[in-house]
């Protein structure tokens, strides 16, 4: 069970267990030591994000099963740091995502009015 909150002030809810996500690999945008990249804004990614993400060194398509990574393909939800998605945000290409599973520690780099912009319609 995960006992933190999120941007919203409520218990942060899981991202996604299928494909397993966050820097614990166990579902969810933890704010955790060790996780230097703050893997804590949990996106729905999108065709553009990837795209996005691969031209700046970080290909999240590609599998790379010696590490158990599936590759990633738009509409999964995937926990990103806060620091690539706030360059796709500048950039004009941020993802939807999800405020129920953004942890709390993502206002101290984003405003919640600007995560509101991006909340995903579908819910969590």
């Amino acid at each position: 069970m995960n006992h933190q909150t999120n941007v919203l002030g409520t218990p942060l809810r899981p991202c996604s267990s299928d494909p397993v996500t966050g820097y614990l690999r166990d579902g969810y945008c933890s704010c955790c030591p060790g996780d230097h990249g703050r893997h804590t804004v949990c996106a729905v990614l999108t065709s553009e994000f990837l795209e996005y993400s691969k031209s700046q060194g970080n290909d999240l398509m590609t599998p790379a099963p010696e590490y158990g990574f599936p590759g990633l393909q738009p509409g999964n939800q995937w926990c990103l740091c806060v620091s690539r998605w706030m360059e796709a945000h500048e950039a004009g290409c941020a993802p939807p995502l999800h405020l129920e599973a953004t942890h709390l520690s993502v206002l101290d780099y984003v405003d919640l009015e600007i995560l509101k912009g991006y909340a995903s319609e579908s819910g969590s």
